[in-house]
């Protein structure tokens, strides 16, 4: 009897965690999905295997790599990826492993490993996207010469005060997921290079352009107008560090 018991246990437990994974797995595929306004936008997404690549039309050393948000499609941020590629940088932003970069943290090696004609490399990220980003340049903090946070931040999982990494976080008013009150707790993870900027009247979705997200609060300005923003920011950061 004592033995059926324990069969039956292992049994249900072992049905359980299928259960649990195959749940896990289907909710990790409902994901944000990326504007129709973006085919307004964008020019092409042009897709390298699993990675949208967005090529400048002059000679570069510089990369960009974006990690997108949770269960969000990396299409998302086409419109910022084509945007700074105009300025003159090779961006990438990978599909990354159920849709949660923070699964996938290594992801970047591959971009990196195979563009041996890029010598400056910046990682960023929106969202949990950013935090797997700061992971990424933690373990390669000699190969990396930058990190920005979009709608994100670091924890003490991943603190970098004690670096002099340059780091760039771009956060909103509006936010209701990666509030604002979050980013400035977390303020003492950053490194003593870093530069923090709010966007008045912006939110955490419109860091992408994917619709509306559960849990965020409504913005004052269009997706355009904080797309636009983050992308002269982001910019201006970067031409301040390749004068360095």
């Amino acid at each position: 009897m004592g033995k059926k018991i324990i069969k039956y246990l292992f049994l249900s437990i072992a049905v359980l965690l299928v259960v649990g994974i195959a749940g896990f797995y289907i909710w990790s595929q409902q994901t944000y999905q990326a504007s129709e306004n973006l085919e307004k936008l964008v020019d092409n997404n042009p897709k390298e295997e699993d990675w949208l690549l967005f090529e400048p039309n002059v000679e570069t050393e510089t990369g960009i790599i974006i990690y997108p948000g949770a269960k969000v499609e990396p299409e998302a941020y086409s419109y910022l990826a084509q945007e700074l590629s105009k300025q003159g940088y090779l961006v990438g932003i990978p599909e990354v492993m159920l849709n949660f970069a923070i699964l996938d943290s290594n992801k970047a090696d591959e971009l990196i490993k195979e563009r041996t004609d890029i010598s400056r490399w910046y990682i960023g990220g929106h969202s949990l996207g950013g935090v797997s980003a700061s992971s990424y340049a933690i373990e390669q903090i000699d190969n990396i010469d930058g990190l920005f946070f979009l709608a994100s931040y670091p924890t003490a999982n991943s603190d970098l005060s004690a670096t002099e990494l340059p780091i760039l976080s771009i956060y909103a008013e509006n936010d209701g997921l990666s509030t604002v009150n979050e980013i400035k707790k977390n303020e003492v993870y950053l490194s003593s290079n870093a530069t923090l900027y709010k966007i008045d009247g912006g939110n955490h979705a419109q860091f992408g352009l994917y619709g509306k997200q559960k849990g965020d609060n409504d913005a004052t300005i269009s997706p355009k107008q904080q797309q636009d923003e983050i992308i002269k920011v982001l910019n201006d950061w970067l031409d301040k560090q390749s004068s360095y």
